[in-house]
């Protein structure tokens, strides 16, 4: 059962989003373990596995039914209306209908075991090309709640290497404007590496989930 976040200032249509993306991100969830138990082949290319992700599974009909995510539309590489930038998932939801800006987005960045504190590696980009595009409005926040997904294709401890991308918030990453850090949000029992950040924008804050999928084992 959702509890809410403790971030200051969420109204009770917050709290209610909130639980909505996170049953959205428990399906998402679900999707993965099925391509862990289908033994996919993954180019170690982020477009192409959010392809297959997406492809395969959130948007293959006979999935959709199988795990109730028919209240839901996932597109790929979609322009944003008011803005430059173009998301890697767009999740429509029944209120889209009513008003076109109500949607969820999800960025996905590749993550591996190279300079993990450093400016240059991928958890660098994981943060400059994801989260820093919610903060800067490149993309839309509609529900002040949006997530991302880390594609692990390198050996790491998962754990550690959020705590590196947590370092790179607080030190190289300032304009994030984080008011919490990464911190472990669990999501699906059985699943330990979802995560939520805040981040302050116009005075008002908005949560970023993170979910990191380990496709190590997947890479050809």
């Amino acid at each position: 059962m959702f509890t809410e976040l403790n971030a200051s200032g969420y109204k009770h249509s917050d709290a209610f989003y909130n639980a909505e993306f996170e049953n959205i991100l428990s399906k998402i969830i679900t999707c993965y373990n099925l391509m862990l138990n289908d033994n996919v082949s993954l180019s170690n290319d982020e477009n192409k596995i959010r392809d297959v992700l997406l492809l395969n599974y959130l948007k293959n009909n006979a999935v959709r039914r199988k795990i109730e995510l028919t209240d839901y539309l996932f597109d790929r590489e979609v322009p944003e209306d008011r803005t430059i930038g173009r998301t890697d998932i767009k999740i429509q939801t029944l209120n889209t209908f009513q008003d076109t800006a109500a949607y969820y987005t999800i960025e996905c960045k590749r993550l591996d075991n190279s300079n993990p504190t450093g400016t240059t590696g991928l958890n660098a980009k994981y943060i400059q090309n994801g989260i820093t595009r919610f903060v800067s409005k490149t993309y839309s926040t509609y529900y002040k709640t949006n997530g991302m997904i880390g594609f692990v294709v390198g050996s790491i401890d998962i754990h550690k290497n959020v705590e590196s991308i947590n370092t790179l918030l607080k030190s190289s990453f300032t304009e994030t404007n984080t008011t919490q850090v990464l911190v472990n949000r669990s999501i699906v029992s059985d699943f330990n590496f979802s995560y939520y950040s805040t981040h302050s924008i116009d005075g008002e804050e908005i949560i970023i989930y993170h979910l990191m999928f380990d496709f190590t084992k997947n890479i050809q």
